[in-house]
């Protein structure tokens, strides 16, 4: 019998900044990873709003979006995502409208609810703090109604934006965003790199309150998943350092630049820090082309994903874009 088609793999990128690199030299990077996988036949390269971080260059999301969406030709480009309680829906509406109109079929929009950033960064970003989570609900449907067509009589357009019908997806690290996602008929995807242990909850809550909508008829999820490949299970474990070290600033409250990768770990983190870092990893994959394989087989298996989109924190850009063509030749069998 023939074999089912392998469901589709994306990219999460968020524009590394590493030690003694520049911005510049990071959004090149990215540019140049895009279009690696879309060689490679990746679905989507999406690039995600933080602020504040000196280690993420992908704070500008839309503008990036734009650079990145010019720089290749089929690979679909998104956000994943931006923090809408940071933004007017109109803003968003407009910014994505005219992306959609100079990258027509290519362009998502994926939606967090998340600041992005420490809460002294988010008072920057949103002078007034009127705005909580029971907004978000309400600011998502005023967004969709401004990508669609316009009503009889509507007063406040967006210009570029109404009727671009650009794909909306919501994401999230716990349940809120999972069922609001499926009230709204809406493509969902999980940062089960933030909150593994979350994972499968979320899944079954939007499975289970799914509604069909004018987006959607079926339930479409999407699972975020850490992935470092390498050529063996030994050098993906040396790789990996790199991720380490960044989760260990994180916790400590010292966000920096990527690292190059170590030996050892000993000596560089606490126990409880170890705890923590390897319980934020817990569905990651790492390890050679057969470790790969089988731990990837097994997610889509756990899961019942429809698709899965990769972040990956490497230090040097070769080895990056090696990953994500051992995980692809995994994935394809």
């Amino acid at each position: 019998m023939p074999q089912p088609s392998p469901i589709p793999l994306s990219v999460l990128d968020l524009a590394p900044v590493r030690q003694n690199g520049t911005v510049a030299a990071a959004l090149n990077n990215s540019l140049d990873l895009a279009r690696h996988v879309e060689k490679l036949g990746y679905n989507r390269f999406w690039v995600a709003e933080h602020h504040n971080m000196p280690g993420i260059a992908s704070s500008a999301t839309s503008v990036l979006i734009g650079y990145l969406a010019g720089g290749t030709s089929t690979i679909r480009v998104g956000s994943g995502g931006v923090m809408l309680p940071n933004h007017a829906p109109l803003v968003i509406a407009e910014q994505f409208g005219t992306l959609e109109a100079l990258y027509p079929g290519r362009i998502d929009l994926g939606l967090g609810r998340a600041p992005g950033g420490d809460p002294m960064t988010m008072r920057a970003l949103r002078r007034d703090m009127t705005d909580d989570d029971n907004a978000f609900p309400q600011n998502v449907q005023e967004l969709l109604a401004l990508l669609g067509p316009a009503a009889e009589g509507q007063k406040l357009r967006a210009v570029p934006g109404e009727g671009s019908n650009v794909p909306v997806w919501l994401l999230g690290s716990s349940t809120f965003s999972a069922q609001l996602a499926a009230l709204l008929g809406l493509p969902f995807s999980f940062a089960s790199h933030f909150a593994p242990q979350r994972l499968m909850e979320a899944l079954e809550t939007y499975r289970h309150f799914f509604r069909p909508s004018e987006y959607l008829e079926k339930p479409y999820v999407m699972v975020g998943l850490p992935v470092i490949a390498a050529e063996t299970d030994e050098a993906a474990n040396y790789q990996v350092t790199t991720q380490y070290q960044r989760l260990v600033n994180l916790v400590r409250g010292q966000p920096t630049v990527l690292m190059p990768p170590v030996d050892s770990m000993e000596g560089r983190w606490e126990p409880r820090e170890e705890a923590y870092v390897r319980s934020h990893l817990g569905v990651a994959i790492i390890g050679g082309p057969e470790t790969v394989k089988q731990k990837l087989a097994a997610v889509i298996e756990q899961t019942g994903a429809d698709e899965l989109i990769v972040t990956t924190d490497f230090y040097d850009p070769a080895d990056r874009k090696r990953s994500f063509e051992i995980l692809m030749d995994a994935h394809r069998g």
